[in-house]
């Protein structure tokens, strides 16, 4: 059992673990205001695609807790706050069909109860992704093993024990685990903060490795396979995460080393066909050119800092999802 959690709906509030604080604050923030919601899905206290949408349920129960004239103005914000992680809009989308479908639905607690049901849901999704994966790779191998992991994709950016995370949990749980190096992951030191506070919690070996280390590692140690989680998955199967999470699929091709992809069916997007039509967000050149308060010659620097990259769907070995794992050529329309 985890002895954190990231998100908490209790006493008519939403608590959540401030991410910003993290490694060295665990500092919790108790709100019913929806637009302090919002704002911290866009200032990252609260992030991880399938995070992102609970919380935003959430935050549209609490809207219509006010009145139910609150809805679709609330539906508008929380489409608003990032736009690349799809679970977000499918599970507003989803929300707006049950609301819609019965005027039962339209109060304050058939909204929150459907933002249990899909936090609860989550929860179920992360289980067996964890299980599935780890069986997978654990036919694969049956030994201890050295990962290469990204960003952040555990209980701080989920319902439940996490996708990629979750995968290395159950493995590092059945022994399996020898090394985990997970990358820093720019531009917002998501797996320096966050990933090693997973992996201390939960006394999983690990290193942190900055991002452009992760080809020399792979060159110089025994790398076994490469784990990272989703934000948005093409109907081809190419795969928007974390930026950088591109070239560590390229390494990992050129070091014949497996690259797998984990994450939940919410994060499948059937309305596209490929990644090019995924729509990568760009934040604020602060994150990447400040060091903590300090801003490093900020106004005589420019600067690129997307938060996401695509990875192609023919450098991925497999996509672990709470039903099974896909391989390619990818083809999700049977299920």
């Amino acid at each position: 059992m985890l002895d954190y959690f990231s998100i908490k709906f209790m006493n008519g509030k939403l608590c959540f673990l401030d991410q910003t604080k993290l490694p060295d604050v665990e500092e919790f923030i108790c709100t019913d205001s929806p637009e302090r919601i919002a704002l911290a899905i866009e200032r990252l206290e609260i992030r991880g695609a399938p995070l992102i949408a609970i919380a935003a349920l959430y935050g549209v129960a609490l809207a219509v807790k006010a009145s139910e004239k609150n809805f679709y103005p609330a539906i508008e914000r929380f489409k608003s706050t990032r736009p690349t992680a799809v679970n977000l809009f499918n599970e507003l989308r989803d929300l707006e069909r049950f609301f819609e479908e019965d005027i039962k639905n339209q109060n304050y607690e058939a909204v929150l109860n459907f933002a249990f049901d899909y936090h609860k849901k989550d929860e179920r999704y992360c289980e067996n992704i964890s299980k599935i994966g780890a069986d997978y790779i654990e036919n694969l191998f049956n030994r201890k093993l050295n990962i290469i992991t990204h960003c952040n994709t555990g209980a701080l950016a989920t319902g439940g024990i996490g996708t990629a995370f979750g995968v290395i949990y159950e493995l590092h749980r059945r022994n399996l685990v020898n090394m985990v190096f997970a990358c820093e992951t720019r531009p917002f030191l998501q797996g320096l903060r966050l990933t090693s506070f997973e992996l201390k919690k939960n006394k999983i070996n690990h290193v942190i490795i900055v991002d452009s280390l992760a080809s020399f590692i792979m060159k110089k140690e025994k790398i076994d396979l490469v784990i990272v989680g989703a934000d948005r998955i093409a109907k081809n199967g190419d795969t928007a995460n974390k930026v950088g999470t591109y070239s560590l699929a390229i390494n990992a091709r050129y070091h014949n080393i497996l690259f797998f992809v984990a994450a939940p069916s919410t994060t499948f997007d059937n309305e596209i066909q490929e990644g090019e039509n995924i729509k990568i967000e760009e934040r604020s050149p602060d994150e990447l050119l400040s060091f903590g308060s300090s801003k490093v010659l900020f106004n005589q620097i420019n600067s690129i800092n997307y938060s996401f990259d695509v990875t192609p769907s023919d450098l991925i070995s497999g996509i672990i999802t709470e039903k099974k794992v896909y391989t390619p050529p990818f083809d999700f329309s049977y299920d």
